[in-house]
């Protein structure tokens, strides 16, 4: 099942918008979350190496479980997720059809 997301598009002498569904294809939306995952794996390990510099300046304990909570903690913070990167494409391809005004 493709990814989907519904957009507005205004439609001359008329008040309400009409609304258009953008489809991705399989490719787009897999080329979507491999890139995702590339960049959440890079983010990941950047977070770990934050994580280890945070616990030492802070003289804190050194522990394994304490790097990876640390780490994960700043990767929720800064990750983006697949899902944002889907809408984003689908926006995308409603502004290569309809313009970025909708229109």
């Amino acid at each position: 099942m493709s990814f989907s997301k519904s957009f507005p598009r205004t439609i001359k002498n008329s008040t309400y918008p009409v609304w258009e569904e953008i489809y991705l294809s399989d490719n787009e939306e897999k080329r979507v979350e491999a890139d995702s995952k590339e960049e959440n794996l890079s983010l990941m390990k950047e977070c770990i190496q934050d994580a280890k510099k945070l616990i030492s300046d802070e003289s804190l304990k050194d522990y394994q479980t304490d790097v990876i909570n640390v780490a994960i903690s700043l990767f929720e913070k800064r990750s983006s997720h697949t899902v944002f990167k889907k809408d984003q494409k689908a926006k995308e391809k409603f502004d290569e059809k309809y313009g970025p005004e909708g229109i």
